[in-house]
């Protein structure tokens, strides 16, 4: 038998115990709300459209809807299967679009690593470290996806404020932020998973992603589910950065 996790113990708790129907009905349909970010959307605040790159079966958002019941819902997954479910969880919400695509740097096609649990799928091969730390993760074959940039799949004027961009895309952070890079003024937050270590080949580190959004007027906002190895070594975080107001003299 297959040992679960407290924090996914934890999660499962927590929606069940909910009285939330959408929780319940992505968790029937095979989704678990991404309860973990709870601390995150509360420093928000509020939101008017949240841009979720590296959407997976809908788990963040899930959670997201939970938190900004009224604002704008924007997701993006290029592979099929998961995309099939986040539809059937978000099935009749007008409020609410999927794109089953990428975001990057240019508009195309492209290939995607497989990896046996799809949420570690990536645009960079898969590492051998990956399914040491991740069991069960490593790549299992290949699959040609769309990517675009966002401007190719939303407007600037469609993006209501105050707004957060999300990205969970497994390696490629640093490119599927430049894809946004034309909108990124519109943005009064970014949340972005990012590693410590090489999980995917050629991957940027948090650092690079964190110099990265400096140089945009970004700045680090706070960091969430530290995860590590055995050895306590960090592993992955999750990042919020804050668009820095300017002030005149």
């Amino acid at each position: 038998m297959k040992k679960i996790s407290v924090k996914k113990l934890i999660k499962l708790f927590t929606i069940l115990t909910s009285g939330n129907g959408r929780w319940l009905n992505g968790l029937r349909l095979g989704s678990a709300a991404a309860t973990e970010h709870k601390m995150m959307f509360r420093k928000i605040g509020s939101c008017g459209t949240v841009i979720d790159i590296g959407a997976n079966r809908g788990q963040f958002a899930l959670a997201a809807r939970r938190y900004f019941p009224l604002a704008k819902l924007v997701s993006f997954e290029p592979l099929p299967e998961p995309a099939e479910v986040y539809r059937a969880i978000f099935l009749g919400e007008v409020n609410t679009t999927l794109h089953q695509s990428a975001v990057g740097p240019t508009r195309g096609s492209t290939t995607m690593h497989l990896s046996a649990q799809d949420d570690s799928s990536s645009l960079l091969p898969i590492t051998q470290l990956q399914n040491s730390i991740f069991p069960g993760t490593a790549e299992c074959g290949t699959s040609i996806i769309k990517i675009g940039r966002l401007s190719d799949f939303v407007l600037m004027s469609e993006i209501v404020s105050p707004a957060l961009l999300k990205i969970d895309v497994q390696g490629f952070e640093l490119q599927a932020l430049e894809g946004c890079e034309e909108l990124l003024s519109r943005f009064s937050h970014i949340y972005v998973e990012c590693s410590f270590v090489e999980l995917y080949k050629g991957q940027s580190l948090a650092d690079e992603v964190i110099a990265w959004l400096r140089l945009r007027n970004f700045q680090l906002a706070g960091a969430y589910n530290m995860s590590v190895d055995g050895g306590d070594r960090p592993i992955q975080a999750d990042f919020l950065f804050e668009l820095k107001t300017l002030t005149t003299v």
